[in-house]
């Protein structure tokens, strides 16, 4: 019987995989690959990437993420690729037209799937659902949708929806809420005060309102009226209390990378820490492969929970996606936007 794939989603280091990470892959199984622009210089190129990695772990369903929201966040890039508009141009949008806000991100987001789809990508860490509050530091900014939960909740299901409706599975983050943070947490580690009444009236509420979503990123902050020791993607308290029961969230919950300097500790160590915590995979993304050695070491394999959460994402994807007109969605995005 064949065991289920490691609970965990590599990087690799270049635009071809070495004969060492074919072996890697090959050997420890992961469930799936992340794609940075180091990554990424044609789309001949991400294609034959693509096939190579799922040729190395021997299945053809293995995802392939990539962060391509818009904006600074942007994996795929120009030439070969659109400069898709950040999220935070939707956001303007909405306070003069919440109906017209609406359409372009769905179109946006249905044009990312298209792109996306075309390289054989099928998931996309998108939308960002961290609400753009005073004093916060700049790390979301651009990429929020709006500082209020209703329009971030309204703004954020077009999205996903128009990456669903491409083929391409949405990624809801960072959950339960990044944007109270004052530091950014690739650097240090954010650790937010709000009480949680607060909490679960605006940073939560996007979430929980998108709670029946395919998968979820964790945010690595600490909030101090809920788990003050650990940070969401390290918390079972958090995990359990407030992604999987306040805000009901039961998809495919994926941690931040785990590189990230807001964590402290061994690699192996803080990923086999997100996984008891309650996290279904772990994401490492940084392509070392002497630091991923140590990750496969201790992370174990995919639960039955998690294959099962898996599934049903999979399950909301359209058989096969209506043809796009590229043309009239850019044109009808250019409008939107411009009025």
């Amino acid at each position: 019987m064949n065991l289920p794939p490691r609970a965990v989603i590599f990087g690799c280091a270049g635009p071809e995989l070495t004969d060492r990470e074919r072996r890697f892959f090959a050997e420890t199984e992961p469930l799936g690959f992340i794609l940075f622009q180091r990554n990424c210089v044609d789309p001949a190129q991400v294609r034959r990437l693509v096939d190579q990695l799922r040729e190395s772990v021997g299945r053809a369903d293995a995802p392939v993420l990539i962060d391509q929201e818009g904006g600074r966040v942007l994996r795929l890039k120009p030439p070969h690729w659109r400069a898709a508009p950040a999220q935070g141009r939707f956001a303007d949008l909405a306070g003069r037209d919440p109906d017209s806000a609406r359409e372009a991100a769905y179109l946006n987001a249905r044009l990312l799937a298209a792109e996306l789809a075309e390289l054989g990508i099928t998931v996309d860490c998108a939308p960002v659902l961290d609400l753009m509050l005073p004093g916060a530091h700049q790390i979301i900014g651009d990429r929020a949708l709006g500082s209020e939960p209703d329009q971030v909740t309204e703004l954020g299901l077009a999205v996903a929806q128009g990456l669903l409706d491409g083929g391409v599975l949405p990624v809801v983050k960072h959950i339960p809420g990044h944007g109270r943070a004052t530091v950014d947490s690739h650097h240090e580690l954010p650790v937010v005060e709000a009480p949680r009444d607060v909490l679960e009236h605006t940073d939560f509420e996007p979430f929980r309102r998108l709670s029946g979503q395919p998968w979820a990123m964790t945010a690595h902050v600490v909030y101090e009226a809920i788990d003050p020791e650990w940070p969401a993607s390290l918390s079972p308290l958090v995990i359990a209390e407030v992604i999987r029961g306040w805000i009901g969230f039961d998809g495919f919950l994926v941690s931040d990378d785990v590189t990230m300097k807001a964590l402290k500790g061994d690699v192996g160590a803080l990923s086999l820490a997100a996984v008891e915590a309650g996290c279904d995979a772990i994401l490492h993304c940084n392509g070392d492969l002497h630091e991923m050695e140590r990750v496969a070491r201790a992370t174990p394999r995919l639960s039955e929970a998690g294959l099962r959460r898996l599934g049903r994402g999979n399950a909301m994807l359209p058989q096969r996606p209506e043809e796009l007109n590229v043309a009239a969605a850019l044109g009808r995005i250019e409008t939107l936007l411009a009025a």
